[in-house]
């Protein structure tokens, strides 16, 4: 399998098959080690050395009324410990700029909604405006399913990239979320694409969904062809549906980063939340050796990541190039 996928991706630059994609979700993990090189040499060859590094801040926290079994955010269950907050325009360019000192290129701006309404859409629209101004970085948002109008909002204002998780595999989605559908998400990413902002659409590994659906995913993601793919492994939890969901393994974690860059061999793709429970410091570094070519520095949104500070330090000691808007450094 590793032969067909080194003349498919690395040679001819493209993604395996949903069939093929299993076959490497499968692999010994005498394996892993190849997989992880071959990984790697196809992120060189289609996306260069680089790595993105990207901080993300909520605009607005919890309180949001759809029941995804894995946020804790949602306003459904009542024993989350999180509860509704939002940020000021303020507090958010400040943190936009110490993204941008941290050597960032990227700074998503998310809400915790189903999709935004009209007061949401124009504070969405004053904070964009707001670190436009001030602060040399490009500007991704997040904010749910999106409708025509909403889209078109948001490319007149230079929005960079749109995120929007399908979080799992079409046929699963139903047993992590019930408000509203897989469908519901795929449009919201044909609407961005069409108003030519960036995809970025990736999610969850580790919500109980069998490998085969894992591929199944996997292959949906290729579908879509998105720019990045943020990777998240599931860090259940308390008070979710999810809380005593167990944590991938290391193992299974290195072979979803491997099998994800040889489905998708030209994107980014981003190490999200989880990872610091999934893989480790030494599983981490593995990944970034193994097809992974950004990650999110610092805390993510309901969960603390590693010090943005350490990563810089890891990608340092690794000899790691860190992609910048007009350099390398």
């Amino acid at each position: 399998m590793l032969a067909q996928a080194r003349e498919l991706a690395l040679e001819r630059g493209e993604g395996l098959s949903e069939a093929q994609i299993l076959e490497i979700l499968q692999l010994d993990e005498e394996h892993i080690p190849a997989l992880l090189e071959l990984a790697h040499q196809v992120r060189l060859r289609w996306c260069g050395d680089m790595i993105e590094v990207e901080g993300i801040i909520s605009l607005k926290t919890g309180g949001c009324p759809e029941d995804c079994h894995f946020c804790s955010q949602s306003g459904v269950f009542s024993e989350s410990p999180v509860r509704a907050a939002r940020l000021d325009i303020e507090e958010l360019v400040e943190a936009a700029k110490q993204t941008a000192k941290s050597g960032a290129t990227e700074f998503c701006i998310v809400a915790a909604v189903k999709g935004p309404d009209e007061r949401l859409m124009r504070e969405v629209e004053a904070a964009v405006d707001a670190v436009a101004a001030e602060v040399d970085i490009n500007i991704s948002v997040s904010t749910g399913i999106l409708t025509p109008e909403q889209a078109h909002r948001l490319a007149e204002r230079g929005v960079h990239r749109y995120n929007h998780n399908l979080e799992t595999a079409r046929s699963y989605f139903p047993e992590i979320v019930t408000t509203h559908t897989w469908e519901e998400r795929r449009e919201t990413l044909n609407l961005v694409r069409a108003e030519g902002i960036e995809v970025c659409c990736g999610g969850i590994v580790g919500l109980g969904e069998s490998l085969a659906q894992r591929a199944e995913f996997f292959a949906q993601l290729a579908e879509i062809d998105p720019e990045e793919v943020p990777i998240n492994f599931l860090d259940p939890r308390p008070g979710t549906p999810l809380e005593d969901q167990e944590v991938i393994d290391t193992p299974d974690a290195l072979r979803a980063i491997g099998a994800l860059r040889l489905a998708l061999p030209k994107a980014v793709i981003r190490y999200a939340g989880g990872r610091e429970l999934a893989l480790g410091e030494e599983g981490t570094e593995a990944g970034l050796l193994g097809g992974i070519n950004a990650l999110i520095a610092g805390n993510y949104l309901t969960t603390l990541g590693d010090p943005a500070e350490r990563d810089l330090d890891m990608l340092g000691r690794m000899q790691l190039p860190l992609k910048v808007l007009n350099r390398v450094v």
